[in-house]
């Protein structure tokens, strides 16, 4: 069994690969060169792994690649795998997210795009249709732009009832469906959004990230653009947990794939002051869904340390122990492979790290 560590970077795709317990790693790219690599997933439900990349091109537009043999050959469609129907009067932006559903739907493929809409896949990722429903909702026109673009970035299929579908964006907030997708209500009560005049709105929140707790599927993070909170009912209302934390801002949140509880951040200063929290390269874990939180640097770089890590560039595989990953701003690429207690170095100078996924392949 080997890990895979897939790298989307603002100028190409590189494919990291550990045969040996994820001490070293053997990295290859870059996989379409020149393009912005928003998106990466690993599909581990079919025999073989397929690998999805959605990446942007400034010349060709965007698009979404598929690979069935771990990156030594990829699958492009002539046709754009996902593309607005043009009575919506808009065009694609990016594919900010692809996440394969559940055991219980073997073929199929959500991708969360900018502008904000969700598009799904019945073929595995070659080819993708518009989700209506969200894209007819009477609150999109609202809908509006976060620093980095109007996108929905999290997609959270429930991995025990296949009805039931959670997305986040920015700005926008959390949606919910329990019907497939055929309709949606916002899940944001509790999430403050200080920016508004009413901080405390129905939906419009800038929701940076979301992830689902492994033991209890009703239980959600969320990272927010000022604020970290919790959710118990899956979305429906929110509490905060961000006593511990040096800073409640950042973008990344990261639930353990196999022990609930378990959750990574890494916190910023603050939205004007976008550097980590003094000036020092830590993440931090909460083993008891947020109740504490411990800094967690061994292995990483010392002295003043200034790179961001952005919303989907920190991940964990689903090895035992567990192992965590995250890119940098500047092109750093840093694994522990012992669940955060210490850390050593994948990658360096590497392209802005837009995305990181792993997984035992």
């Amino acid at each position: 069994m080997a890990t895979l560590l897939a790298i989307g970077t603002a100028k190409g795709l590189f494919l990291a690969t550990s045969t040996d317990d994820r001490r070293s790693w053997e990295i290859t790219g870059p996989h379409f060169p020149m393009t912005g690599v928003y998106a990466v997933a690993v599909d581990t439900r079919r025999s073989t792994p397929r690998l999805l990349a959605g990446m942007t091109s400034s010349h060709f537009g965007p698009s979404v690649a598929t690979s069935d043999d771990l990156g030594a050959s990829w699958d492009e469609p002539d046709e754009a795998p996902v593309a607005f129907p043009a009575d919506t009067g808009v065009s694609l932006g990016r594919v900010w997210q692809l996440m394969p559903a559940g055991p219980d739907e073997p073929d199929v493929v959500w991708a969360g795009t900018e502008p904000s809409a969700l598009f799904k896949s019945t073929d595995g990722g070659r080819s993708f249709e518009l989700v209506r429903s969200l894209w007819d909702h009477p609150h999109r026109p609202q809908w509006e732009a976060g620093f980095g673009g109007q996108a929905v970035h999290t997609v959270l299929p429930h991995p025990r009832d296949p009805a039931r579908l959670l997305v986040a964006m920015s700005t926008g907030g959390v949606y919910r469906s329990e019907d497939a997708g055929a309709s949606w209500a916002p899940g944001n009560t509790g999430i403050r959004a200080y920016f508004m005049p009413d901080e405390w709105p129905e939906f419009g929140q800038c929701v940076h990230k979301v992830a689902r707790d492994a033991g209890n599927p009703e239980r959600l993070y969320a990272q927010n653009h000022h604020g970290v909170y919790r959710s118990d009912d899956d979305g429906r209302t929110w509490s905060s947990i961000a006593d511990g934390l040096p800073s409640d801002f950042g973008f990344p949140m990261v639930a353990h794939p196999g022990r609930g509880g378990t959750v990574w951040a890494f916190p910023l200063v603050a939205d004007g002051e976008r550097f980590p929290t003094d000036h020092r390269c830590r993440v931090f874990r909460s083993a008891d869904a947020g109740g504490k939180w411990e800094p967690l640097s061994v292995g990483l770089p010392e002295g003043p340390f200034y790179p961001a890590v952005l919303r989907d560039a920190m991940c964990a595989d689903d090895a035992s122990p567990g192992g965590v990953y995250f890119g940098t701003r500047s092109g750093s690429v840093f694994a522990s492979r012992d669940e955060g207690d210490s850390w050593s170095s994948v990658a360096a100078h590497l392209p802005d790290v837009l995305c990181v996924r792993a997984a035992e392949v």
